[in-house]
């Protein structure tokens, strides 16, 4: 689910800066941006996102300016010293063109901040380790906002399967009679001309009546979307859940699908209503990525 959070400490060791971002991922996808005197604490870090985020790909910025670098990070001159000079030489060794890439050099670790950064104190630790967790708390403040605008549209589409549902099983029972017509037409095609036998034909006829039959598939895609409604209401993480459950009443509108050919037009009314609903599970699919 999107969101985003930032909080901002000043201490008399400097100024820390956490920013969060987050967008749709099936899993938890961690992407630390920060310097390198804070690379001790990222195990920390990621503990503590962990704790109250479960899914989402994740932008974390951190910022550490101390006093008097006025909001700007130093150039550590000896470092870009030796790295131009370094290219230099092996311009002159190799015989090659060109000039040192500046972008590349201020990318490069230590390269800003001074050559000399003192090791961050246990103060300043525990202080980036806060923010962190106040920052995760305004995300999910940030994010259970959207959840509760989603959760709305779901349970939405949810009546509205349940709406379609009710409509095939009432076509579905003025349809009766087009099944056993189709079930006798594909019975007197196994009999004609052929001996067989007793037993084999009723295993037949118990296959054919089964294909011929969509009352259990509808049973089911109707107890799903209810099923999905109580997930919803009762809140927690259901991500990983709701998939499963997507899968499964998509599979039983693709079986509707498949038993309704051949009926005419009833069949053809079935099929309209089953691919509607097939719709409205594709649009719960997508916003389930919104969801943890």
């Amino acid at each position: 689910m999107t969101g985003f959070a930032r909080v901002k400490k000043t201490l008399p060791a400097g100024e820390i800066i956490v920013s969060l971002k987050t967008v749709n991922h099936r899993g938890l996808d961690l992407h630390f941006h920060m310097p390198p005197e804070l690379d001790a604490l990222e195990n920390e870090l990621r503990a503590a996102i962990k704790r109250g985020i479960a899914r989402g790909h994740l932008q974390i910025h951190l910022v550490f300016t101390r006093p008097g670098e006025g909001g700007s990070a130093p150039v550590n001159r000896p470092l870009l010293e030796a790295y131009v000079r370094a290219f230099r030489e092996a311009a002159e060794v190799y015989n090659l063109g060109g000039e040192p890439d500046l972008n590349a050099a201020l990318r490069l670790p230590g390269m800003l901040g001074g050559p000399d950064q003192e090791e961050l104190g246990e103060t300043v630790s525990q202080a980036v380790l806060q923010a962190v967790d106040e920052a995760v708390a305004l995300l999910n403040a940030s994010r259970e906002r959207e959840g509760a605008i989603t959760a709305q549209e779901l349970h939405q589409r949810c009546r509205v399967i349940r709406g379609l549902v009710e409509r095939i099983e009432e076509i579905r029972t003025g349809a009766v009679p087009a099944f056993q017509k189709r079930l006798r037409e594909k019975l007197a095609d196994l009999l004609h001309g052929a001996g067989i036998d007793p037993q084999r034909l009723v295993q037949e006829a118990a296959i054919l009546a089964d294909r011929s039959d969509i009352s259990e598939e509808l049973i089911r895609l109707r107890t799903h979307a209810e099923q999905l409604e109580q997930m919803l209401a009762a809140g927690g993480e259901i991500g990983k859940r709701l998939d499963f459950l997507l899968q499964e009443m998509n599979r039983e509108s693709n079986t509707v699908l498949s038993k309704t050919g051949g009926l005419g037009d009833l069949g053809l009314t079935i099929t309209e209503l089953a691919l509607a609903a097939k719709s409205e599970i594709d649009k719960i699919r997508e916003q389930s990525l919104n969801l943890e």
